[in-house]
């Protein structure tokens, strides 16, 4: 988190994305470390992710980013929670909910990105009529980058657009996410940190997920002996496989089978055979101190060895993002404390 916070103005908002379980991670530990490191708020998407985290700050400052259905007016208004919000129709569907308190509320503009958000002229007349609704308080304005990382010229065109359009507004004003990071001058009030806050997608940063299952078994078998469904790998000459009980159902994408590899007693050894739901099978012949019981690490360091989420996501042919939120929920998540000296 203190790298993250270098990188911004000092008195911008922090706002700790614990989307996706945390992005696979755990939301609640996530958060709860988010905030001890001085974030001042969470992002969510849903009203169900927000009560899994709603007691760990003030109700306002917990952002469920949507989204909403004017039908979930009348359940997320009763939250309490900091609702984001794209449409007049849901606007006035969450005035007509509100009690005794106005509901905060964070217009989304779409500045480019072409998903979520109320195209600028919709979104200045929805403003209007959210600034003059006594149910309703602005509590921000937001949008999202299209290519921060990727297309700087695009991106400053959707700072021009999302200046243009909340300038005045009342409330807090976000449009970075983690690729924003890299242009301070798109800070605003406040960032929405996500796959950074993991160590992901940023040389400079420490992943802080480790991804590990036991060897399960070990055989030997003879040239010409296939492994796995399908006989997609077949021994060239006698081979040592071991048998790891992770699989698809854990966040193994099946498209792994015979690609990339895991590392076992520090060492890199090649996945071979298709990933079955429950287990993987690799080729250890080079490791012959891999014994029964041993962790073979599929994200994370081992030894001087080092496989990211990243050179996973290639492997699988997607991004880390969908790699760490994919992982399955029977995956035991161990949580350990902070280490003195940490700074990231």
């Amino acid at each position: 988190m203190e790298r993250l916070r270098r990188r911004l103005p000092p008195a911008v908002r922090f706002i700790a994305v614990v989307k996706a379980d945390g992005y696979g991670h755990g939301a609640r530990p996530v958060a709860a470390a988010a905030i001890a490191a001085g974030a001042w708020g969470l992002a969510v998407v849903t009203l169900a992710e927000a009560a899994e985290v709603r007691d760990l700050l003030p109700p306002e400052r917990i952002l469920v980013l949507g989204p909403l259905l004017p039908d979930d007016a009348g359940e997320a208004a009763a939250t309490g929670h900091a609702l984001g919000c794209s449409s007049l129709e849901l606007a006035r569907a969450l005035a007509a909910a509100a009690g005794s308190r106005p509901v905060p509320v964070h217009l989304k503009v779409d500045t480019g990105l072409g998903r979520y958000g109320a195209q600028p002229a919709e979104f200045a007349e929805m403003a209007r009529w959210v600034t003059s609704s006594p149910g309703l308080e602005l509590a921000g304005t937001w949008s999202h980058l299209a290519t921060a990382d990727s297309d700087p010229d695009y991106a400053r065109r959707q700072l021009d657009r999302f200046r243009a359009a909340t300038e005045g507004l009342p409330g807090i004003r976000h449009l970075s996410g983690s690729s924003g990071l890299v242009h301070p001058e798109m800070a605003f009030d406040a960032v929405r940190v996500g796959i950074a806050m993991y160590g992901c997608e940023d040389p400079a940063l420490e992943p802080v997920l480790r991804l590990r299952a036991r060897v399960a078994q070990l055989k030997s078998v003879a040239a010409g002996e296939p492994i796995g469904y399908g006989r997609t790998w077949t021994a060239t000459s006698q081979a040592r496989i071991a048998t790891v009980s992770i699989g698809y159902a854990d966040g193994v994408h099946r498209v792994r089978s015979n690609r990339g590899e895991v590392l076992v007693r520090g060492r890199r050894v090649p996945l071979v055979g298709r990933v079955s739901m429950d287990s993987i099978t690799l080729d250890v012949s080079a490791v012959p101190e891999l014994d029964v019981g041993d962790p073979a690490t599929l994200i994370g360091a081992d030894g001087e060895e080092r496989i990211g989420a990243e050179e996973v996501g290639a492997w699988s042919e997607t991004i880390s993002y969908e790699i760490l939120t994919a992982i399955g929920r029977r995956v035991e998540r161990v949580y350990l404390g902070r280490q003195p000296g940490d700074d990231h």
